[in-house]
């Protein structure tokens, strides 16, 4: 045989190997009587692989009228949590006593075969979102990039913006847009309550008039909220596009002093690469149940690498401590002994909170978001309650 095939072959071979290694099989098999014979499966949840919670992304294979099944491939320790849909949020598989059923949860450390029974599904009316818009909001509708995929943004006003037309804002961009402001868009109908938060805030005086911009994430958002080149173009359209947008068509502070940036989970990752990578545009990240250093994401090692001068900003992070946030946590401290190595200071350009029983949700994010706002743009006397 000649020299070149074998040597290919045993490319292949090693590479095989290292692949059997390093990922493991998961067979999920559902058992159910669909409602027609039209009606589709679908397995969604928090991986690129399922659709990073597209409820129509991965089709599973019918065996027969009530048994399908799927092979997914995912890196060993990965953590998974996924559902089941017939194509749409509306039409998720049901508990047996016909509520809505938390996450399925799964460690991933070997070959695994699940087998799971639904008797019910939704029927298809969408589940009453909880809460309104408080407040002022436009929408601004398919904001293209000149290299990422176009998306919606949602701008929340300050009470009284249009009564001065002399007053400038400060601004705060906020990751998954369509979670923040409008329980109708948010993906689990309860949002983040951003805009009750802060009208009564500023009403109260606690922290001055700000002006909030929602960025909707997109069907890549693993990507775009990772570490990578998506990510990098995704940072770029913020700072090169979608901000010089918002300076122009309001009526902002532009400085960075007066220009922040928050998420939660990847979100809250991304905000801090923004930040971090972006001192002159942005001075303050939150950072909320932040996926530091887990799974394929570690941000840690890049941040403890450098070595210039101390960012001038000021970094919120919280997490809780059930479910996914448990999980989180070993990044979350290891982020802050790095910052504090930088000369970070709890108390001062660094805030920390832990909640022991909050999990990672829209209504736990909601609880403490008010936290963030007056670290951020409160008054002296109220941050020193915080």
């Amino acid at each position: 045989m000649h020299k070149t095939i074998v040597g290919f072959l045993i490319i292949f071979i090693l590479q095989s190997v290292l692949f059997a290694q390093d990922s493991a099989r998961v067979t999920i098999k559902v058992y159910t009587r669909l409602p027609d014979d039209s009606s589709v499966v679908f397995i969604t949840g928090n991986n690129p692989v399922t659709g990073d919670w597209n409820p129509s992304y991965l089709k599973m294979k019918k065996v027969n009228d009530t048994t399908l099944i799927s092979e997914i491939y995912f890196d060993k320790q990965t953590n998974f949590e996924y559902k089941f849909t017939l194509g749409s949020w509306e039409r998720e598989a049901l508990n047996d006593d016909k509520t809505i059923p938390s996450n399925y949860k799964l460690k991933i450390t070997a070959d695994t075969t699940l087998e799971y029974f639904v008797k019910y599904w939704s029927d298809g009316q969408r589940r009453i979102p909880e809460g309104q818009i408080t407040g002022a909001v436009n929408y601004h509708n398919n904001l293209g990039g000149k290299e990422i995929l176009p998306r919606n943004i949602i701008v929340w006003l300050p009470p009284g913006y249009e009564s001065d037309n002399n007053k400038r804002y400060p601004v705060l961009y906020m990751q998954d847009g369509q979670n923040i402001i409008d329980p109708q868009t948010s993906s689990f109908g309860i949002d983040w309550q951003l805009d009750e938060n802060a009208d009564t805030l500023i009403r109260k005086g606690y922290i001055e008039p700000i002006i909030i911009a929602g960025i909707y994430n997109t069907n890549l958002r693993s990507s775009e909220y990772g570490i990578n080149d998506t990510a990098d173009l995704y940072k770029k359209f913020i700072v090169e596009e979608l901000k010089p947008f918002i300076d122009l068509n309001y009526r902002t502070r532009k400085e960075k002093e007066n220009t922040a940036v928050c998420g939660s989970s990847l979100g809250g990752l991304i905000s801090f690469e923004l930040a971090w990578e972006y001192p002159d545009v942005f001075s303050k990240a939150g950072c909320v149940s932040p996926a530091f250093n887990i799974d394929r994401y570690n941000y840690v090692s890049i941040a403890g690498k450098y070595s210039g001068y101390k960012k001038p900003l000021q970094i919120y992070i919280d997490n809780g401590g059930k479910g996914i946030d448990s999980l989180l946590q070993p990044g979350v401290d290891e982020m802050i002994s790095v910052l504090e190595s930088k000369g970070f200071e709890k108390g001062k350009d660094l805030f920390y909170e832990f909640y022991p029983d909050a999990a990672h949700s829209e209504r736990d994010w909601a609880a403490r978001v008010w936290r963030i706002l007056i670290y951020f743009f409160g008054t002296e006397k109220e941050k020193r309650l915080l």
